[in-house]
């Protein structure tokens, strides 16, 4: 055990910690909204960390450890935006027709928290213990040091925010220019393939780019290869023999969300408990060092400050007492609804199922995000698992069928359950990224954990009234308030869909069972990919499971971002500076989510506030045409715009 201290830097500020709140509103109502839209959200992290570094460098007295403070509030909070996964799925299934405000900060708050506490045990076995590369928290980490301290720094930050500025601008204006219906903002067509049917589609998202050029070639060609399966192979395949007089595009639109969709979802199920069987060692190591510490400072034992975790008493005191409110939300919840006379055993087995599950789900979520990074791990995957065994739980202590007050009363239960454990999920996807980035800049690891629990704070406060205002405004689809252009909101749809699916006796096993086949075979793929090319190429199967259940609208864009990410990354490597030219399209790719996604919700309030779902408009359906061929053009105009001013910065 290592011994002595090491002098330390300002870290854990009041300035820090309001800063990383104030850049956490802007980042978790982004992330809300393009998780909603596109069934993905991206980490904050890098941006937050050349925010942090560009402001406090301006105010004076700054270092590197307390910008790692803001970076780490502000990327818990954007992270645990995914909640969005599940809760809109009360709303879809009719139980609730609004987000009841400190019932859902409540349960964004316990579940994070228990995320973090989940986490830190974990950051011995696959932070410190392990040779996971963490791509996000590395770069982050990276920013940091770049920024820390010199004159060259200062600059850097300064063409980094000037390239989140112009990346966030050109995604905003062509929304604006959509808004205005002067520019389609999505194609799509269905044709007929033989004696079956399929489709094309695509959002003219820039946000999509910045998604593909952020996770990746090896995801966007995975994410390609699950697209192609489900709309060249799939949907034809569902739908031969159905497409003769028939309206082609319900046809293929039906069998996409009531089979496609379940196939995806049994792939990515059983590619979440393949990643789990091959960390189980590691998390029982780290589990078994985290105690080793604790004895060694019960015997007097000095901790270099980059060791020293919250204490593991803490840690389990945490645990223990979050069961009482967990308990009172599930009380709360439950009451005057037919399970209600049930309520103390269903109850009882759920507090089980969320401390045990949790547990799991924190270590595959932690394993993920080491290995793709946090925007590229797929959670939504494993809140398949969550809700698939909730539902299975509530069949076994309570039953299945039933009338329709019941069953809907089960489906509701089953989802509240999985928002909490699925909140866990979220943050431990994030928490172990922004403790490698610690790890790399020399912080303390308890005080970023603390700040980990004030990021779940913040984020659980801002994320009620932003999905009330666009639950109110753009609606999502298949609720009973939907309206036309309503938020896709995918994974909570699916999730939705396989709860009621079980609890009312009429799930399609056998489709799950197909997909899971379908993932067996990919993670084969992937098996035999990594040993023969020494892990050069990869077809990671959680990312083949997204594209074969996320619409092609949504995914079709993400691996020609990719692409175009890789190509800049090329060219980056031939200038003199290829780090900062890398650097400079990884902030420019985030600066389109971030605009896209902030005019998203902006214009969601002008629609709350005009009562009119198209307030911008200034032409009518005549200029449809036009629209439809200015759209295109300006969207291909406005990425190579940005990318060209992107290697002018870059060359100085």
């Amino acid at each position: 055990m290592t011994t002595g201290t090491k002098t330390s830097l300002p870290e854990l500020t009041i300035r820090g910690i309001i800063l990383g709140g104030v850049i956490t509103l802007l980042f978790t109502a982004a992330n809300v909204y393009l998780g909603l839209k596109v069934g993905l959200t991206f980490a904050t992290s890098i941006p937050a960390a050349v925010i942090s570094m560009a402001i406090l460098r301006l105010i004076g007295g700054s270092n590197i450890l307390e910008n790692n403070i803001v970076q780490t509030i502000a990327s818990a909070a954007g992270t645990l935006a995914a909640i969005i996964f599940v809760l809109p799925g009360l709303i879809m299934v009719g139980w609730w027709q609004g987000f009841p405000y400190w019932t859902t900060v409540a349960v964004c708050a316990i579940g994070g928290i228990l995320g973090v506490m989940y986490s830190v045990p974990l950051r011995r076995a696959l932070v410190t213990g392990s040779d996971l590369p963490y791509p996000e928290g590395v770069a982050a980490a990276e920013v940091l040091k770049v920024g820390a301290g010199t004159e060259a720094g200062a600059d850097e930050n300064a063409m980094g925010l000037r390239a989140i500025l112009f990346g966030a601008l050109g995604a905003a204006g062509f929304s604006l220019l959509a808004a205005m219906k002067l520019a389609v903002a999505e194609l799509a067509t269905a044709f007929r393939v033989g004696a079956g049917a399929s489709g094309a589609s695509t959002s003219l998202g820039m946000a999509l780019i910045g998604v593909g050029h952020l996770v990746g070639l090896t995801v966007g060609i995975a994410m390609l290869v699950g697209m192609l399966t489900s709309w060249a192979v799939l949907v034809p395949m569902l739908t031969w023999g159905q497409a003769a007089g028939t309206d082609v595009a319900a046809l293929v639109g039906s069998t996409f969300r009531n089979q496609v969709r379940f196939i995806g979802a049994g792939a990515m199920g059983i590619a979440a408990i393949w990643t789990l069987l091959k960390i189980l060692g590691p998390i029982a190591a780290g589990i078994r060092s985290a105690m080793a510490a604790a004895e060694a400072r019960r015997a007097g034992g000095m901790l270099e400050l980059t060791e020293r975790d919250l204490p593991i008493g803490i840690i389990g005191g945490v645990i223990l007492a979050s069961l009482l409110p967990i308990a009172g939300l599930l009380w709360s919840f439950s009451a005057g609804t037919p399970i209600a006379e049930h309520a103390a055993g269903i109850i009882a087995g759920t507090l089980v199922y969320v401390v045990v599950v949790g547990a799991i789900i924190a270590a595959v979520c932690g394993y993920m995000a080491g290995l793709i990074g946090a925007s590229n791990s797929p959670v939504s995957g494993v809140g398949i698992l969550a809700v698939l065994g909730a539902a299975v739980l509530l069949a076994l202590l309570y039953g299945t069928g039933g009338d329709p007050e019941t069953s809907a009363a089960l489906v509701a239960y089953a989802l509240f359950t999985t928002a909490i454990v699925f909140s866990i999920a979220t943050i431990s996807n994030d928490n172990l990224q922004d403790l490698k980035t610690g790890q790399l800049v020399g912080a303390t690891p308890w005080k970023q954990q603390l700040a980990l629990i004030l990021g779940v704070i913040f984020g659980s406060l801002v994320i009620a009234p932003v999905l009330d205002l666009l639950n109110t405004t753009m609606t999502f689809e298949g609720a009973p308030n939907a309206k036309e252009g309503a938020l896709a909101a995918p994974q909570a749809a699916l999730i939705s869909a396989l709860a009621k699916g079980v609890l009312g006796g009429d799930i399609r096993w056998d489709l799950i069972g197909y997909g899971a086949l379908i993932g067996v075979a990919v993670i084969a793929i992937d098996e035999l990919l990594g040993r023969f090319t020494g892990n050069r190429r990869r077809l990671p199967p959680l990312a083949v499971g997204m594209g074969i259940y996320l619409p092609m609208a949504l995914t079709l864009l993400i691996p020609i971002g990719a692409l175009i990410g890789k190509l800049h990354e090329n060219w980056s490597r031939r200038q003199a500076n290829p780090e900062l030219a890398e650097r400079l399209g990884v902030l420019a790719a985030t600066g389109l989510i971030v605009g896209e996604s902030l005019f998203g919700v902006t214009f969601a309030g002008l629609v709350y506030l005009t009562d009119s779902d198209a307030p911008l408009a200034v032409v009518g359906p005549a200029f449809e045409g036009v629209a439809t061929l200015l759209g295109p053009l300006l969207f291909v105009a406005t990425i190579f715009g940005l990318y060209r001013l992107t290697r002018t910065m870059a060359r100085g």
